[in-house]
């Protein structure tokens, strides 16, 4: 038996674009006066042209060509509309490809979209038994399954009802629990952590964990960068108008996708301002930029266990003792975190700020931040009179990327819950 469990060469697959001219919205008079005037147009033959229906062609993915070795966990990532989902349809024979070929050996599995192959008038137990015939699974197998699949799944007591009345959340288990105990040789999983709460994302990477140590391949299309290095071996990114590579330093693919390669990895950790931006006689900001403890860039992503500094390099022409320089950082979701000034200590430990050239320096807390992606603003004003470079209006921007790190307990392996993890001292008071 061949050791290769996916192999794709010159993958491609264009659609076509179709627009329809806009039609001129008409009164309700207009449309009476069309309808009392129908039947005499019927006696007068006119001429029409016919509608015209522009187009255009694109491609949703192109020139893919990798192998996949049985046993392997392949992570793939990329921006929406970079065609992973295109590839993996292709690979499930939903979608055709327009050029080149996949080959498959051994028996599929996927789970591309919620509620696939389910029918909202049918209930839970007969939509297993539907879902499992669509996947491939003869009626015996499931019955023997059936059990599992309703334990995974945690819908028991609504197993008799019409899954249209299930929430998102009650599809994706369904689903995913058939998909999973099909016991496929191949795996194709396309954004299952997308819905459901952190318990059943956990009990989905422990099963596709599980499936991988088995010996079997699994494909995963994942947003949650956290997931794809714990659980994948090798990793393959796609981006409109590069050819996707699959390579075995999943990390390191991760790193490019996030900050566009070797040659750019800390741009998006670093300002500069060859424009002259915020000028001001106070203080113009010359850059803003992550560092480690000895003031060179940070690597990207970071362990929140690592040395982390917020620099800010500027110039002053005049001294002020109201200048307050400052960072905000928010979630990716736009949720502020906390704000650091260089003044939020005694104030006989204040920077001595002085004319010229100024590089201040502020420590992220080792142990506080999660898992995610924080953006990093400057702030800088006249405390209480003036704001140099405010947030609320416009300001610099960097960006910092957290994976792993997050506990020294061997019970916590995925991202921690919260918005912060940082490792608490316990002790055991007699």
């Amino acid at each position: 038996m061949s050791d290769i469990a996916v192999r794709v060469e010159g993958l491609g697959k264009q659609y076509r674009i179709t627009t329809t001219r806009r039609l001129r919205d008409r009164t309700l008079r207009d449309k009476a006066a069309a309808m009392i005037a129908a039947p005499f147009r019927r006696l007068v033959p006119r001429w029409r042209p016919a509608p015209f229906f522009p187009h255009s062609f694109i491609w949703a993915l192109r020139h893919v060509s990798l192998e996949v070795r049985h046993g392997e966990v392949l992570g793939l990532i990329g921006r929406n509309g970079a065609g992973k989902s295109t590839f993996l349809k292709i690979l499930s024979r939903i979608t055709e490809p327009t050029e080149g070929r996949a080959e498959i050996h051994g028996r599929v599995g996927s789970l591309l979209e919620v509620g696939t192959g389910f029918h909202g008038d049918l209930s839970g137990r007969e939509n297993i038994f539907l879902n499992g015939a669509l996947l491939g699974m003869r009626r015996r197998e499931i019955q023997q399954k059936f059990d599992a699949i309703v334990a995974f799944a945690e819908i028991d007591q609504f197993l008799d009802t019409p899954v249209r009345h299930y929430s998102s959340g009650m599809y994706m288990r369904l689903a995913f629990a058939v998909a999973a105990h099909l016991d496929p040789e191949i795996l194709l999983v396309d954004e299952v952590l997308a819905v459901g709460d952190a318990a059943f994302q956990k009990k989905c990477l422990g099963k596709m964990g599980e499936v991988a140590k088995q010996g079997r391949t699994v494909l995963f299309v994942s947003h949650n960068m956290n997931a794809v290095e714990q659980m994948c071996t090798a990793a393959a990114c796609f981006e409109p108008g590069r050819t996707p590579v699959l390579r075995h330093d999943t990390p390191a693919v991760i790193s490019e996708y996030l900050y566009g390669g070797d040659g750019e990895r800390f741009g998006a950790s670093a300002w500069v301002n060859p424009g002259g931006d915020f000028k001001s006689r106070w203080f113009t900001p010359l850059g803003f930029r992550l560092t480690d403890g000895q003031g060179r860039p940070l690597a990207m992503p970071a362990m929140n266990t690592a040395d982390m500094w917020v620099q800010v390099e500027a110039e002053i022409e005049t001294v002020d003792p109201g200048l307050t320089i400052g960072y905000l950082i928010h979630t990716e979701t736009g949720v502020l975190l906390y704000r650091s000034t260089h003044t939020d200590q005694p104030e006989a430990r204040w920077p001595a700020l002085h004319r010229g050239r100024c590089v201040l320096r502020g420590r992220i807390p080792p142990r506080l931040l999660n898992a995610g992606t924080y953006r990093i603003e400057l702030v800088a004003g006249l405390h209480g009179r003036q704001w140099l470079v405010d947030p609320g209006v416009r300001t610099a921007a960097i960006y910092l990327t957290i994976h792993g790190g997050l506990s020294d307990s061997p019970q916590w392996i995925e991202q921690r819950p919260g918005l912060l993890a940082p490792v608490i001292e316990w002790i055991l008071a007699e």
